[in-house]
């Protein structure tokens, strides 16, 4: 029988919260431990000299090599090659010598058609405090032009569309190889635990190479580029089918039960460890991708700065494809590939009608994106977010037939903004007829090294083991771009 003087003394309910504060303080410590984005342990297979970045495919976090100065990429991809010679890059002497035979060796290119020297259609003005001229194609993009890293000496290896678009995504001209969205995730993971960390902005323009242009190639395929549709209802069956949340988390854990157990009986399987994966995903993307595409919220000031009060339809949904990607990035969506509308015609691939088919590409996007960069700038996200504008390569300075221009892959124009980069710049040129790179001239591999550079990420240290050797994305070329970095 216990004596009653040891028997502890009762608790006013202040000093009750008083002593159990500390014990709700843990309760909820031990909860956010559980998420990788606060507790999960570092990916001892990536270098863990600075500190963690991001949320792997299986919940590890990943570290960096060297200090990023970005998070997020935006690349907005201008499918089937702008002209550089009408967007950035004035040449005096098509002026000169408009209607007359180029005057310097011609190189086979997708058509081989070789015409006269074609004048630009549009006049170049100087802007901002670094007076970098601008086309007029690019009105808006053009007040923003202090923000930009212009290169002028890009080159690409293929003058053929899928070759080159495969090229300029994944760093190989042939398909199969994992796309640089791809690379990123898998180097990096995400900061985003209901969304995907790659993800495709389908404005309804696929470039020619299909999706594999998005692919995680060798890699898991967890990594893969998801495609969203420019509509209300961006993914395909991610609508909920049972009425009850709790109804829904049972059929996925039965879901999960049967794929665990196929994977007992056959060991490690990508696929399979994959598509449980994308089920769980899927599953918080219900309640996710609703409010990430509800575009309600937003002032009425913003959507008419995107344009989505924009005339012309394309206007429309570029602006929405660029607001959105603005609000992956506000959720920690690492990589964002924005995908042209269509215009009624051709997409930047004018083999005819140059003026024509330029400017109705041109204003679809060009008030989008300068929306885009005030918007993040004005939001502090441009300074941890890269954005980078290109496309697979440019055009010729002489005619295909009478009005429009062949491919060129010997010397184009790429802009980059954003974390880390060092705005109102140009970076290398092209000779007088802006046909070849004769100055600094950069490559498609360190374009990408350059991005990766920029995200804390030493391009050769991230590869990955495959077919006897060891992957990566510039292979074993590419060199960062030092002079346009801040």
């Amino acid at each position: 029988m216990h004596c009653r003087r040891f028997l502890p003394a009762g608790m006013n309910r202040r000093e009750m919260l008083l002593r159990c504060g500390n014990g709700f303080g843990a309760m909820a410590l031990a909860a956010l431990l559980r998420e990788p984005a606060f507790g999960a342990k570092l990916d001892e297979a990536v270098d863990a000299e600075v500190a963690p970045h991001g949320i792997a495919a299986g919940g590890t976090l990943r570290a960096l090599h060297h200090r990023p100065k970005a998070c997020s990429v935006i690349f907005l991809y201008m499918d089937g090659g702008p002209s550089q010679v009408d967007t950035f890059d004035p040449k005096p002497r098509l002026d000169r010598e408009h209607g007359q035979p180029i005057k310097v060796k011609t190189h086979p290119t997708q058509f081989n058609n070789v015409g006269n020297v074609l004048k630009c259609p549009w006049r170049f003005r100087n802007y901002g405090q670094s007076g970098i001229p601008v086309s007029d194609l690019f009105p808006n993009v053009a007040k923003c032009v202090d923000d930009l890293a212009i290169v002028r000496s890009m080159v690409s290896n293929f003058s053929e569309h899928t070759s080159a678009n495969y090229f300029l995504h994944t760093g190989n001209g042939l398909q199969g190889r994992p796309s640089h969205g791809a690379w990123i995730t898998y180097g990096l993971g995400t900061e985003s635990r209901d969304l995907p960390g790659f993800v495709v902005l389908n404005g309804g323009l696929i470039p020619p190479g299909g999706i594999d242009c998005f692919s995680s190639g060798f890699l898991p395929a967890t990594y893969q580029g998801s495609i969203f549709r420019p509509s209300a209802n961006p993914i395909a069956n991610i609508a909920r089918t049972e009425p009850r949340e709790s109804d829904q988390r049972r059929k996925l854990d039965l879901l999960n039960a049967l794929d665990h157990g196929v994977l007992g009986r056959i060991g490690h399987h990508d696929n399979v460890e994959a598509a449980i994966a994308n089920y769980e995903l899927a599953f918080r993307m219900q309640a996710a991708v609703p409010d990430l595409v509800d575009l309600d919220g937003e002032s009425q000031a913003t959507r008419r700065l995107y344009g989505m009060d924009d005339p012309f339809p394309p206007t429309r949904i570029y602006a929405r494809e660029c607001l959105i990607a603005r609000r992956l990035v506000e959720r920690g969506v690492r990589f964002i590939e924005l995908l042209c509308p269509a215009v009624g015609g051709d997409r930047w691939d004018q083999h005819g009608d140059l003026k024509h088919g330029h400017e109705n590409n041109a204003r679809a996007v060009d008030r989008p994106i300068a929306a885009l960069l005030r918007d993040l700038k004005t939001r502090g996200l441009l300074d941890s977010t890269l954005v980078v504008w290109a496309g697979e390569f440019g055009r010729t300075p002489m005619a295909q037939g009478s009005d429009g221009r062949d491919h060129n892959p010997y010397g184009f124009t790429v802009w980059l903004a954003g974390g880390g980069i060092k705005g109102g710049t140009i970076h290398g040129a092209t000779d007088d007829y802006g046909y070849h790179a004769v100055e600094n001239k950069v490559e498609i591999h360190d374009l990408h090294a350059t991005m990766l550079h920029l995200l804390g990420v030493d391009h050769k240290r991230l590869t990955h083991r495959f077919g006897g050797r060891d992957m990566r994305l510039t292979d074993v070329h590419g060199e960062v771009i030092t002079p346009i970095l801040a």
